[in-house]
C-alpha cells in the first residue's frame, strides 16, 4: 500500500512539473465594437477566467488604468500609423514611451510593446520605417531604465513567408530578408526578445478544404502529414505553420530566438463561402489549442519550445469591416456571456472535453450547433468499442502524455504500477497506451480525447500488451 501511494504521488508530481513547464495562454482585447463593456468590467472578466495575459492594440488610458494593480501582464501596441513619426524623431519615441509606458508601469504590468502590426501587408507601406522605429523605442526604454523589463517585437503574418509547405521548406520573402528580418532578428537576439507571429490555420483550411483535413486543422485525431524534408510527421496544421517559421529563422542562422504566437483563432460564424466558420469548429480549435499549449511539448521541430499564445479575440467586434468572420472571432459576446465553453487554465483542463464546448443559450449563438461528438468506430463485430493507444513518437512526448493522463487527466493508472496486472511489459509505450486508453474511456471516447499532442491514436481491435487487458469503460 505504501509503495502504491508513493508511486501515485510520484506520478502526480511528475504531472504537476510537466504542466508547470507548459506554455501560457493570453487573449487579444480588440475594441472595434459599439457595444463593448467598460475596461474595468473587462478586467474583472479576465480575472474571473484566470486569464493572466492580455494584448491590446493601442495604449488607451482607460484600459491601462483599469489594468493597474490587476496582476495581468500586458502587451501594448504602437500602431502602424505612428511608425513614421517614431522612426523620424527620437524625441517622439521618448515622449511616446514617457506618456504611454512610464506613466503606467509598473502598476500596470506592461511586459512587451508590439511595434506595428503585420506591417508588411499594411497598404500604407510602412515597412521601411519599422526597424528604425523599433530601435528608437528601445532607446527611449533605455532612457527611462525600462529596457530590461519590457520587450520589443513586431507581429508578422504568415504572408511574410515565401514558402510554408512543407514546414521544412519554410523561408521568408526574399525582399524582406536583408531590409527587415536580419536586422530585426539581430535586435531580438541582442535584447533577449522574441518574434511575434500571427498564425491562422482557419485561412489555410478555408482556402484548401479539399486537401486539408478538418480534423488536422482542429487538433483532432488524424493520421498526420509527413514532411520528407525533416523526417517529421505533423498531426495538426498549427504546428506545421509554426515550424515553417522556425525553419525560415533557422535558414537565416537565427534559430536561437524564441517565438510568441501573438494572434490565432477561429471564427464562430462566417459568410456562406467561408468554409469551416462555425461555433463547433471555433470551440474545437481554441479548446484543443489551449489544451495542447498548457500541457507543453513544443512543436515537432522544436519539442522544447513551450509557446505563449494569444487567442484572437476576447469579444465579437461588430464594427469591423470585411467578411462576416471578421466580426465573429470572439470568445465572449459583448454581454460578457461565453460564445462557447473552452478552458483557459490548467485547472480548467480537469473537466474539459471537446464535446462539451457548447454555445451559450440566449447570447446570439446558433443553438443547432450546441453539441457534437464523433461517432465511435466499430470493432468489426458490431460492438462499437474503440481503444486509444500510443504511437512510437519518442520518449519525451510519450512521457509528457503519460504524466498528464495519470495526473491532471485523472486516468486510473493503478494497473501500471510495479507489481500490478499491467506493469509488464515494463515499457514506456505500453504504459502510455494503458494510461491514454484509461483517459479516453473516462472521457467517453469523445473526439479529441485520444490525441496527447499527436502521441496517440484510436484502434478498433483490443490492444495486446502482454497479458494486460484494456478496459472499454462501458
Amino acid at each position: 500500500m505504501a509503495t502504491h501511494l508513493f508511486c501515485s504521488i510520484c506520478v502526480l508530481l511528475l504531472a504537476i512539473f510537466s504542466l508547470a513547464d507548459g506554455g501560457s495562454i493570453g487573449v487579444n482585447y480588440g475594441r472595434i465594437g459599439g457595444d463593448l463593456p467598460s475596461a474595468s468590467k473587462v478586467v474583472k472578466l479576465l480575472k474571473s477566467q484566470g486569464i493572466g495575459k492580455v494584448k491590446v492594440y493601442d495604449t488607451d488610458p482607460s484600459v491601462l488604468r483599469s489594468l493597474s494593480g490587476s496582476g495581468i501582464k500586458v502587451t501594448v501596441n504602437l500602431p502602424n500609423e505612428l511608425l513614421y513619426a517614431a522612426a523620424r524623431k527620437q524625441s517622439f519615441a521618448n515622449k511616446w514611451v514617457q506618456r504611454n509606458i512610464k506613466a503606467y508601469y509598473p502598476r500596470t504590468q506592461i511586459e512587451a510593446i508590439a511595434v506595428g502590426n503585420e506591417v508588411f501587408v499594411d497598404p500604407k507601406n510602412t515597412t521601411g520605417f519599422l526597424i528604425t522605429a523599433i530601435k528608437n523605442i528601445h532607446q527611449a526604454l533605455v532612457k527611462y531604465n525600462l529596457d530590461s523589463d519590457i520587450k520589443l517585437s513586431s507581429p508578422v503574418a504568415l504572408s511574410a513567408l515565401q514558402n510554408s509547405y512543407p514546414s521544412s521548406a519554410g523561408s521568408f520573402r526574399p525582399e524582406l530578408i536583408e531590409s527587415v528580418f536580419k536586422p530585426m532578428f539581430q535586435f531580438l537576439r541582442e535584447t533577449g526578445s522574441y518574434l511575434m507571429v500571427n498564425a491562422y490555420p482557419f485561412f489555410a483550411y478555408e482556402a484548401n478544404s479539399d486537401v486539408i483535413s478538418l480534423d488536422y486543422s482542429l487538433f483532432r485525431e488524424n493520421p498526420g502529414v509527413p514532411d520528407a524534408g525533416n523526417g517529421l510527421r505533423y498531426f495538426n496544421l498549427f504546428d506545421a505553420q509554426i515550424d515553417a517559421v522556425f525553419a525560415a529563422m533557422s535558414a537565416l542562422k537565427y534559430d536561437d530566438i524564441p517565438l510568441v504566437v501573438s494572434e490565432t483563432g477561429w471564427p464562430s460564424k462566417g459568410d456562406e463561402n467561408e468554409i469551416g466558420a462555425s461555433v463547433v469548429n471555433a470551440a474545437a480549435y481554441n479548446g484543443n489549442l489551449v489544451k495542447r499549449i498548457l500541457t507543453g511539448g513544443g512543436t515537432p521541430l522544436r519539442p522544447k519550445a513551450n509557446l505563449t499564445v494569444f487567442l484572437f479575440a476576447l469579444f465579437n467586434e461588430n464594427k469591423k469591416t470585411g467578411p462576416a468572420s471578421e466580426r465573429n472571432y470572439g470568445l465572449f459576446y459583448p454581454s460578457m456571456e461565453k460564445v462557447y465553453e473552452i478552458p483557459f487554465t490548467v485547472d480548467d483542463l480537469k473537466n474539459y472535453r471537446e464535446g462539451d464546448s457548447s454555445p451559450v443559450s440566449g447570447g446570439g449563438g446558433d443553438a443547432s450547433q450546441a453539441r457534437f461528438s464523433t461517432p465511435v468506430a466499430g470493432d468489426g463485430n458490431g460492438s462499437g468499442f474503440s481503444w486509444c493507444v500510443a504511437r512510437d513518437v519518442g520518449k519525451d512526448k510519450l512521457q509528457s502524455g503519460l504524466d498528464f493522463a495519470c495526473g491532471v487527466g485523472g486516468a486510473d493508472c493503478r494497473s501500471i504500477q510495479p507489481g500490478s496486472t499491467c506493469y509488464d511489459p515494463n515499457t514506456l509505450q505500453a504504459h502510455a497506451s494503458f494510461a491514454f486508453n484509461s483517459y479516453y474511456q473516462k472521457m467517453r471516447r469523445a473526439s479529441g480525447a485520444c490525441y496527447f499532442g499527436g502521441a496517440a491514436y484510436v484502434v478498433t481491435q483490443p490492444p495486446k500488451f502482454g497479458k494486460c487487458e484494456f478496459p472499454t469503460g462501458y
